[in-house]
């Protein structure tokens, strides 16, 4: 019953006119840049965050305004997929098996249609499970010490590479590298500055919205000077035909919407885990269970389509749990909006739900508002979202660096700030080159003094003992769960990615 009031109150602060327009705003930028190949939602709210900090936007608005985008890149991603054959981001791989043969059959708008209500099944039943949920885990976070703490963050660094991952020395190298960075500055402890080559506005550190904007968002302007992504344009929309599916496409696809949905929730409440996994593991287990033989999937079966939008999208709503309830990210978007909230002086973790729960349940309710907002857009006017395919990205791009110097120099008003976003714009454009993952950098930098706190005060209690990181069954059962995490994608990372790729191949799926 706490809870149920506790989400009352959450729709009493949603429903307020600004709330709400914030809700449609971000819902209808979030399905624009999911539609638009290769951005990502990580990538759209990267973009928008320096946005709704010079907009003045206070903590519940500003996190209204980018979980809508959020969930709204999850919905959008999915119509390059089933269009053009190419992507939004990762999680939509699968979504091209099905959804763009059934575009070359003139059924575009049923595709589109159908995994638009897919994702809100998906999408909504994982928020229903982040309120179920997120409370009880507040109970067992309220146990831990700071030696748990440290073997949390251990965990989440350990797991962030993914399950499907295939090389975590990159993915360490960019956890240590993210951890440097975040030493950056006076130490608290001694006084002493670190790393600060004698610049006097490296004493408070390396802002770590100036860094998630430069990795993602102007990394991302520089790729496109480098490569000129030619193959994205388009000189004339494509064809969408009918977007209302038939009520018998629906019945047949709702026993697969609610199976994704479960494995979904599952894989985004895993840390590391993430849509991609949820989306892969939705498509593989429903091509098992209703076309063992492989007559129709891959040639256009409408639930091949409906079960890896309902297991992506549903995992973006299990990746909110962890965050909130732990202040652990469980994927690359929750890690850039941990961001925002720190940003705001607001710790999430199990202290959230106490200290603000204006703001955690003010946005849950928000979410269950973006969804339907979401739904209601993505059907009639899915043909408006598909147009977005014609703008090309030499338009695009410039506005995408405008909004970020403009936002970062709104934030912080130091031009020097301007030049280390610059700088690690560069460095999120070689580190994409060689292949090394963006997350674990961003995490580095966010939990990177948390971590280190919480070390020197587990040492100063325990006088000096090291034993007193696996003091506790706790602290041992985070140990050994980021130890497998750490070990599993080495042993079968390989293994699972060839799989996806193999099923790419045999679906005859070309991915650009």
């Amino acid at each position: 019953m706490d809870t149920l009031a506790s989400l009352a109150d959450g729709f009493v602060i949603a429903l307020t006119f600004e709330n709400l327009a914030l809700a449609l705003i971000g819902c209808a930028l979030g399905s624009i840049m999911g539609a638009l190949p290769g951005l990502g939602p990580a990538n759209g709210v990267a973009i928008l965050i320096p946005l709704a900090f010079t907009m003045g936007l206070a903590p519940t608005p500003a996190l209204i305004l980018l979980t809508s985008v959020y969930y709204g890149c999850m919905y959008g991603g999915r119509i390059s997929s089933i269009l053009l054959n190419i992507p939004g981001d990762e999680p939509a791989m699968m979504t091209c098996l099905d959804g763009h043969p059934m575009a070359k059959k003139g059924e575009a708008g049923l595709a589109l249609s159908l995994s638009g209500v897919a994702s809100f099944v998906g999408a909504f039943f994982a928020t229903v499970g982040l309120v179920l949920l997120a409370p009880q885990l507040v109970r067992v976070a309220l146990l831990f010490g700071p030696a748990e703490y440290f073997a949390l963050f251990t965990l989440a660094f350990a797991t962030l590479g993914g399950i499907a991952s295939t090389n975590q020395a990159k993915a360490a190298f960019a956890a240590a590298l993210g951890l440097m960075i975040a030493m950056v500055g006076v130490d608290t402890q001694t006084g002493v500055p670190r790393f600060t080559l004698g610049e006097v506005h490296l004493y408070d550190g390396i802002d770590f919205l100036v860094v998630i904007v430069g990795l993602f968002a102007l990394s991302e302007v520089l790729v496109f000077l480098e490569e000129r992504h030619g193959k994205a344009d388009l000189h004339e929309p494509p064809k969408i035909g009918r977007v209302v599916p038939p009520l018998s496409i629906l019945a047949r696809c709702t026993p697969t919407m609610i199976r994704g949905t479960v494995l979904g929730f599952l894989s985004g409440v895993l840390p590391g885990a993430g849509a991609s996994l949820g989306s892969f593991i939705s498509y593989s287990l429903e091509k098992r269970l209703v076309d063992p033989k492989g007559r129709t999937f891959g040639k256009g079966d409408p639930r091949g389509v409906a079960a890896p939008e309902a297991g992506n999208n549903a995992a973006a709503g299990g990746a909110l749990v962890p965050m909130l309830a732990l202040g652990v990210p469980g994927s690359g978007t929750t890690a850039v909006l941990l961001a925002v909230l720190l940003a705001m002086n607001i710790t999430p973790g199990p202290l959230l739900f106490q200290q603000n729960p204006d703001v955690v349940w003010g946005l849950i309710a928000a979410l269950f508002i973006g969804n339907f907002m979401l739904l209601i857009m993505n059907i009639p006017m899915v043909s408006l979202f598909a147009r977005v395919l014609l703008v090309p990205p030499r338009i695009l791009m410039p506005v995408v660096a405008m909004i970020s110097f403009v936002g970062v120099y709104g934030i912080s008003g130091s031009s020097f700030d301007l030049i280390v976003m610059v700088a690690f714009g560069v460095l999120g454009w070689l580190l994409r080159k060689v292949d090394v993952p963006l997350v674990p950098v961003v995490l580095g930098v966010l939990l990177g003094n948390e971590m280190e706190v919480n070390l020197r005060r587990a040492m100063t209690i325990s006088d000096g003992d090291w034993s007193t990181l696996v003091g506790s069954p706790l602290a041992i059962g985070l140990w050994t769960v980021a130890f497998v995490g750490f070990v599993l994608p080495i042993l079968f990372g390989r293994v699972l990615k060839r799989r996806m790729r193999r099923r790419m191949d045999e679906e005859g799926a070309v991915i650009d």
